[in-house]
């Protein structure tokens, strides 16, 4: 159940505040609810007026022979002081114009130039570039950390807490988080949220920090969820979900959608009650907002099919999913679709109607290429099907078949290739296949322990590993493996260091001929 459900993406702090605060704030008030320095705000990087503008020259206008000018330019007679500063400007207008990537780093690397390492200004414009490379899904997460760190190195030098310097402290986090480095990712949002709350209370009327705090609660979210911890992820996205209620219109879309991701995170932990009026709040406003036959409707009764099934609710989760079938077919949805059938054959199989899942099942299969991922699935509820039916060997067949095709996907889609792994080996279990289980169980946990923010599954797949070892009586065979794995890697380890001291010796022969003192040096080496 849990692979189907929609996994949450952060969004980058610019493209987020401008996608949320689109219908209800206008832009000029935005800009003042990014940044501030000292006592000035400075808007986003988005913003005309990062930077103050030069004074415009004055010119003749009415009388042509006063403008007239004895010297060939005008900035000839500016002290030198006057000619850094209107370069500087000019510097500065030519970073706040930009917004293709090329153009955004080439004026950046002039702008650094001119600018001194402790400014401010420089400080806001690492951030700059920093988010935007996050908002254009830029593959090097080391570039865009280098950035915050050296916007937020700057930014809180006096100490301040302001609004740059929790944007500074998302934008470090995030990029720890897609380069997999989960506990630092949640150290500076953790600080960023106490920056946040801080400004909160203090509730200045100069700008609006609510789109800020909704970025940085979606990304606690993320990265408490990639740690295992999905209990506390919860409480990020209930405080991300309120802002969006304070910010939206009532029944936006986006607020629909809002309901239905916390719902499918309350599913994920099998929370079912609470995921339910969540999903019937979103299924609410998207047939309000788009009408009964729109996409977003049919996601929404698909995910209501779901916890219905959750909650043992069967009828009313076929009639939810076969209302969603009807729409995806209208709009030719074909993967959608299929992914429906093989929930809507689960449902039958809970109903205990073994038979109509298997007809379901097998036009499904017809329909699928041979190399689809859906076709996994297909041999995997159909021999959930048939074990209830006691057809061993036929489940077995199904299964061995849906194995090969995953070993094929192990590298390009892990985390659904693992969790595939441990349905199998529950299907052998029911059929008191011990060892195959055991054997499934570990081929998912050598994946898993690749995947950093999977890294909650190892614990209950070692259980379940423990508990079949438990139930085959095998279990002292594999402490005795265990205990001569350790022996084996103790023997590694001695006949390391015994390369060491030879390879020592030597060295102290050869320099004891040579120099003494180097001899010496290395006999006090451990």
């Amino acid at each position: 159940m849990i692979s189907i459900l929609a996994r949450r993406r952060a969004s980058s702090s610019s493209a987020l505040v401008s996608a949320l605060v689109k219908t209800t704030i206008g832009w000029k008030y935005l800009q003042k609810c990014f940044f501030s320095v000292g006592s000035s705000l400075f808007p986003s990087s988005v913003c005309s007026s990062l930077f103050p503008k030069p004074r415009a020259f004055l010119q003749p206008t009415l009388f042509p022979s006063r403008g007239l000018r004895t010297l060939s330019d005008p900035t000839s007679t500016m002290l030198p002081r006057q000619r850094i500063l209107k370069q500087n400007s000019e510097l500065e207008e030519s970073f706040e114009s930009a917004t293709k990537t090329e153009e955004i780093l080439t004026s950046f690397e002039a702008l650094e130039g001119a600018l001194d390492e402790k400014d401010k200004k420089l400080g806001l414009a690492c951030l700059k570039v920093g988010q935007h490379l996050e908002s254009i899904g830029a593959e090097d997460h080391g570039k865009i950390l280098n950035f915050g760190l050296r916007a937020l190195k700057i930014l809180e030098a006096d100490g301040e807490t302001s609004v740059s310097v929790a944007m500074a402290l998302h934008l470090v986090g995030s990029a720890y988080y897609d380069l997999k480095r989960f506990n630092e990712s949640l150290g500076f949002l953790n600080r960023a949220n106490r920056i946040l709350g801080l400004l909160e209370k203090a509730s200045s009327s100069e700008f609006d920090i609510r789109p800020v705090i909704h970025a940085v609660q979606l990304q606690l979210a993320n990265t408490k969820t990639a740690m295992g911890r999905r209990e506390e992820a919860l409480i990020n996205l209930k405080r991300s979900l309120e802002i969006k209620e304070s910010i939206l219109e009532p029944n936006s879309r986006e607020l629909g959608i809002a309901y239905r991701d916390l719902a499918e995170a309350y599913a994920a932990v099998l929370n079912f009650k609470e995921a339910l009026p969540l999903c019937q709040k979103a299924l609410e406003i998207h047939q309000y907002q788009l009408g009964r036959n729109s996409v977003e409707v049919a996601h929404d009764r698909r995910l209501l099919g779901v916890i219905y099934t959750g909650l043992e609710d069967h009828g009313k989760a076929l009639e939810q999913n076969q209302l969603s079938q009807k729409v995806l077919r209208s709009w030719g949805m074909k993967s959608d679709l299929t992914l429906a059938e093989i929930d809507a054959a689960n449902i039958q199989i809970a109903l205990g109607k073994y038979d109509d899942a298997i007809n379901i099942l097998n036009r499904v299969a017809e329909q699928t290429d041979e190399d689809e991922e859906t076709r996994t699935l297909v041999f995997i509820s159909m021999a959930k099907a048939l074990c209830y039916q006691e057809k061993f060997a036929d489940a077995k067949r199904y299964l061995d078949i849906s194995s090969d095709l995953l070993a094929k996907k192990e590298t390009h889609v892990p985390t659904k290739v693992a969790e595939s792994y441990i349905e199998i080996s529950s299907l052998y279990e029911m059929m008191s296949d011990f060892a195959t289980a055991i054997s499934l169980l570990k081929r998912a946990l050598e994946i898993i322990e690749r995947i950093p923010q999977e890294q909650h599954m190892e614990g209950n797949v070692l259980g379940r590993i423990g508990w079949l070892c438990l139930l085959t009586g095998s279990l002292n065979r594999v402490f005795l493996k265990e205990r001569e794995r350790e022996k084996e890697r103790e023997r590694e380890r001695e006949d390391a260091n015994k390369k060491v001291r030879i390879c020592k010796k030597n060295l102290i022969s050869t320099f004891t001929l040579k120099n003494s003192r180097m001899a010496r040096i290395i006999k006090q080496v451990p």
